[in-house]
């Protein structure tokens, strides 16, 4: 079972990760890794050292080629999966983005994005992100 929680805060030392709900002219961006056949929200890793709106920033112009956009802190987000980091509870900062202009070549591991009207019906994290979603949603960021 993969449990999802929110949090107004924790430690930065904690924040493992970014993840950046991406908008552009009210349409939603989702990317297409080279090696899935799913789609899921920009995000990835936090880099030793980094703080963790580099990891947005970064991970945003890496998996969408963005280089104009606003960028604002949703909330901090947990998942807790048994396959998931030996079942520990990882911690990650929710980001959402307007973007306004993008590069016109992707340079990373993304093999295209998707910019749609509607979410996606093939989540590479579906039990995950559209979680992501609904809590930026409820916060009043969507």
């Amino acid at each position: 079972m993969v449990e999802v929680k929110f949090y107004d805060e924790v430690d930065d030392s904690l924040l493992k990760f970014a993840v950046i709900i991406a908008r552009t002219d009210e349409k939603w961006v989702f990317c297409k890794h080279k090696e899935r056949d799913t789609y899921e929200i920009p995000g990835g890793h936090r880099e030793d050292g980094e703080r963790i709106t580099d990891t947005a920033k970064r991970e945003l112009y890496e998996e969408t080629g963005a280089i104009e956009y606003t960028l604002k802190p949703v909330c901090v987000y947990s998942v807790t999966a048994p396959d998931n980091f030996g079942g520990e509870e990882t911690f990650g900062m929710l980001y959402c983005a307007d973007i306004r202009s993008f590069e016109p070549e992707l340079h990373s591991e993304i093999e295209r994005i998707v910019i749609t009207d509607q979410l996606v019906d093939q989540w590479t994290y579906p039990l995950i992100q559209p979680k992501l979603i609904k809590e930026a949603a409820r916060r009043g960021f969507l």
